[in-house]
């Protein structure tokens, strides 16, 4: 199973308004384990970075006046998140963007049903606590030390460590999620159980073994809690 964990930085809230992307991160997972696969890209909003904007993440009009439009940059990264599942923290924030990005390229729309939202999962299985991605961190031990300001792709390295402790711990989960549908109602299933071997396993223990423990037993007597 193929995800992608993916942050963006922005200029502001709202695309509908002019706001739009001006970094994506993003980290491939296999079956629960980072590939070392990533995509990072600063883009050219082609309009000035409001201060409170500036202040969130650093990137002003000097650093990102020589970045590619997101036009430019589109193709590849359409092409690196492919059909993979998208686990973002607030999804409907990013793929707002994500979605007004590609829909001004008149290019196809991702479905929200292909986002996997943190914060919703973590909302649910710690209700009125704080949900933040620093407040996971520090939920879970994770070292966000280096996050003084908002980064997208050292956002979701730090979101992809937070995510596999939401889904049951930073062990990958051998398949047994496969069937997760990606909106959220497997997390913590526990109806699932496995079935019966096709093939029965063969004994592991060897004759001289069972002669010595019988022979251990009998001479117990007859008040022995496990005769042979």
């Amino acid at each position: 199973m193929r995800e992608i964990v993916l942050d963006t930085e922005t200029t502001g809230l709202d695309p509908e308004t002019g706001d739009r992307i001006v970094e994506i991160g993003a980290l491939e997972l296999y079956n629960h384990v980072a590939t070392g696969r990533t995509y990072h890209q600063y883009i050219n909003p082609a309009r000035a970075m409001p201060a409170e904007a500036f202040a969130v993440h650093g990137l002003g009009d000097d650093f990102l006046r020589d970045k590619p439009l997101f036009a430019e940059i589109s193709q590849a990264f359409v092409d690196f998140i492919g059909d993979a599942r998208l686990v973002i923290h607030n999804a409907s924030f990013d793929m707002k963007f994500i979605n007004a990005e590609l829909g001004w390229l008149n290019l196809p729309r991702i479905p929200m049903s292909r986002a996997v939202d943190t914060l919703e999962i973590a909302r649910r299985k710690y209700p009125g606590a704080g949900n933040s991605l620093d407040a996971l961190c520090r939920r879970f031990g994770v070292d966000n030390s280096g996050r003084t300001l908002h980064g997208a792709l050292l956002d979701s390295e730090l979101l992809a460590e937070v995510y596999l402790e939401l889904i049951g711990g930073r062990q990958p989960d051998f398949g047994l999620s496969a069937g997760y549908s990606g909106s959220g109602n497997a997390l913590g299933n526990t109806d699932w159980a496995p079935g019966p071997r096709p093939r029965p396993l063969g004994p592991r223990l060897t004759e001289a073994e069972a002669d010595a423990h019988a022979a251990f037993v009998a001479a117990l007597g007859d008040k022995t809690l496990w005769p042979s």
